[in-house]
């Protein structure tokens, strides 16, 4: 073949294939707010499902907000017994990205049933209803991404170790991959951080379990929360996060995380979790997010990016516990990037 028509025909395959690239895009980012055959335009993408547990059947409330074929992110909040509210920065980033996110309540949460059982409150219980979500919202491995932070990263671990074959890609944002470390980074790191005095008053509290002391709150949200949980001060707090910390539901929260806030504690049932040794068999796209004021260690969210087969870090300079408020910089970009990245296959 001449080499100028050589040249000339690759060109022009190469432009066919930019020029529907940008098709599929534009019709992606055209259609995004459409509820044109979707079932759920009367509650404004609001779908109550059902979900069947070994005690009985419940509901758990979602939101599906945009539509692209092609990524679909499911949120798995923290807690656990938080709510989707702690995701609400989203919507500031995604739908200009024409990124499809689901918000979605867990069982025993503010939107979603709240049966009084410990039963329900196990992690094996809790991956089995995030597979009856997925299979009721029709997601599927050429779309599904799972967004689990803080406990939720806990579930979207557990989730892609029985599950991935489902999953398009995964992101584990501000959670370690074990309870034991978790615990050791608090009392070796963090605690010692704070000012001795107000350490030993709140260590003090925890010794007599008195939690209900109002004095106990009040320490940790100001020496503690502001500079962990959102790292900023406690009136720049957003009130999606207030409201979040408002209809969090204590009994799952206790039953299973305990009442210190420094580690897994006591008789709480996540406090023994470890799946370091398993995190070799994840073998999808997997971002991890660290930040340098977490109550998680970054270097360990480092080191479970490099452990999974085919992961990423993403570091937040700025950020702490919910980095999606305090380093939305950093945070954003970097998750968005991964999205794509995975869904253009140019993930490295």
């Amino acid at each position: 073949m001449n080499l100028k028509l050589y040249f000339i025909l690759s060109l022009v395959v190469v432009f066919l294939g930019c020029k529907n690239n940008e098709t599929v895009d534009q019709k992606i980012k055209t259609n995004y707010l459409s509820f044109k055959n979707r079932d759920d335009q009367f509650t404004g993408g609001i779908k109550m499902i059902p979900i069947t547990t070994p005690v009985g059947t419940f509901k758990v409330w979602t939101k599906t907000v945009g539509n692209n074929p092609k990524i679909k992110v499911l949120l798995l909040h923290g807690g656990p017994g938080g709510t989707h509210e702690f995701f609400e920065s989203f919507d500031g980033y995604f739908p200009q990205e024409g990124i499809e996110y689901i918000y979605y309540d867990q069982l025993g949460s503010y939107y979603s049933d709240q049966p009084n059982d410990k039963k329900l409150w196990t992690i094996p219980r809790f991956v089995e209803e995030v597979e009856q979500v997925r299979k009721a919202l029709k997601l599927d491995q050429n779309n599904f991404f799972l967004l689990g932070q803080s406990w939720g990263g806990i579930l979207a671990m557990e989730y892609a170790l029985k599950y991935q074959k489902n999953l398009k890609g995964l992101i584990i944002s501000n959670m370690m991959a074990s309870a034991p470390a978790y615990n050791k980074y608090a009392e070796e790191v963090l605690g010692p951080q704070m000012d001795p005095i107000i350490l030993s008053q709140i260590k003090e509290i925890e010794r007599k379990k008195d939690f209900g002391n109002p004095k106990y709150n009040e320490l940790l949200f100001k020496h503690y929360y502001t500079q962990h949980v959102i790292h900023l001060p406690f009136e720049q707090w957003p009130e999606s996060i207030n409201r979040a910390f408002k209809h969090l539901n204590a009994n799952v929260y206790v039953f299973m995380q305990g009442q210190s806030e420094f580690g897994i504690t006591g008789d709480a049932t996540l406090k023994d979790w470890d799946i370091t040794s398993k995190l070799k068999n994840i073998t999808v796209p997997t971002l991890a997010i660290g930040a340098k004021y977490d109550t998680m260690d970054p270097k360990h969210m480092e080191w479970i990016s490099k452990e999974v087969k085919n992961g990423r870090f993403l570091f937040c300079p700025n950020g702490s516990h919910c980095s999606q408020y305090d380093d939305q910089k950093n945070y954003f970009p970097g998750l968005i990037a991964f999205l794509h990245d995975v869904d253009e296959n140019n993930f490295k």
